[in-house]
């Protein structure tokens, strides 16, 4: 193997490492200077390694992270909007409406009302409605959940 690919590999365990570390504390305050920290680089080459591996930034993984997990309280539907924001790792109500909105194509409020009718759909198809769209904004703003 060439020093070349044995590097590459090096580096793709550590984008690992920090995409795991994402996975894990999603809702600990984290930001892309800690994530960098936590595996010895500088958080620009944090971000373009990530990237190149990934396809996204790390802040944009996070997000998404938190969204898919939002999501889920959301349809429990025993919090409340700024509750759920709180409980996913979030300190902005509007940053995590804008990033919601943005990737689901509605507002958590609005999710939360129609995630209530999603119960006795099929799981495929449900999939489909309740997932967070990536790399991407929502393709429209009504999306129909029932």
């Amino acid at each position: 193997m060439t020093s070349d690919s044995e590097a590459r590999i090096r580096e793709l365990i550590t984008m690992r490492k920090v995409r795991d570390r994402i996975d894990r504390e999603y809702a600990r305050p984290l930001d892309v200077e800690a994530l960098a920290r936590g595996v010895h680089i500088s958080a620009g080459h944090l971000s373009r390694c990530f990237r190149d591996a990934y396809g996204e930034s790390p802040y944009s993984y996070l997000m998404t992270r938190r969204i898919e997990r939002a999501m889920a309280l959301l349809r429990r539907g025993d919090l409340s909007v700024t509750e759920v924001c709180v409980e996913v790792g979030c300190s902005s109500l509007g940053t995590f409406s804008t990033r919601f909105t943005e990737l689901v194509g509605v507002s958590p409020r609005v999710y939360r009302e129609r995630a209530a009718n999603i119960d006795g759909i099929p799981t495929f198809q449900a999939k489909q409605v309740i997932r967070p769209n990536r790399n991407q904004e929502a393709p429209r703003t009504d999306a129909n959940l029932t």
